[in-house]
């Protein structure tokens, strides 16, 4: 199906570029992965090595454990933003679907609870921001967001889970503007690392911080 629409490269024309970070077996059979242009041919481990150099400093984090299927989602997002890793809290096995095969490009880390993430999270220096709508929260574009920091989500429908929220160093939440109590936490997810990004890249709103 792919072929068919187009997306992706046949096989190279020889001869060959001499280049260690192209994969023999594309280059005789093209290369139709989910991929940017630019690494078209590449291996895995080299597209990997380029984007562990360009990674940025915040980490993304959602509980699973009632096998959420928004994981997938959130991890192609992650790799989209360019975000440093994805924590999954709770259940090891996610639906891998959803991430549309962007999991082979971005670092995951499994967590068995929430005190096991929170104390990794808290020695490796990321202050914890969970992403949801609480009594405490405050809207994400008024406040300032630390560079380094892990970016946590709750599960679809019942959100951050108490003991989560406990570990938070702050709550933000999404601002809305019409009748839904909510977005789906995939989305969610989009839109706050967009606006993470939006932060670092331009002097608009708050300004980051770096603790």
């Amino acid at each position: 199906m792919a072929e068919e629409r187009g997306v992706g490269v046949g096989p190279h024309l020889p001869p060959w570029p001499d280049d260690d970070r192209l994969d023999e077996e594309l280059l005789a059979q093209g290369d139709r992965r989910n991929v940017l242009d630019e690494y078209r041919y590449w291996t895995t481990e080299a597209i990997i090595a380029d984007l562990d150099g360009r990674r940025h400093g915040f980490h993304v984090a959602i509980e699973n454990f009632q096998h959420d299927f928004n994981i997938g989602t959130i991890v192609r997002n992650a790799n989209a933003f360019l975000a440093h890793t994805v924590h999954i809290v709770g259940k090891k096995r996610w639906n891998r679907r959803g991430a549309m095969v962007t999991d082979r490009y971005q670092h995951i880390e499994h967590h068995r609870s929430v005190d096991e993430f929170a104390d990794r999270a808290t020695a490796t220096g990321l202050r914890i921001v969970g992403i949801d709508i609480t009594d405490r929260s405050t809207a994400i574009e008024t406040a300032y967001l630390p560079v380094r920091c892990v970016l946590v989500f709750g599960q679809e429908g019942p959100g951050l889970s108490d003991e989560m929220v406990e570990r938070c160093a702050e709550v933000l939440h999404i601002t809305q503007y019409g009748s839904t109590r909510s977005i789906n936490v995939g989305v969610a997810s989009g839109i706050a690392m967009h606006e993470m990004l939006r932060r670092l890249r331009t002097n608009d709103g708050p300004q980051m911080t770096e603790d």
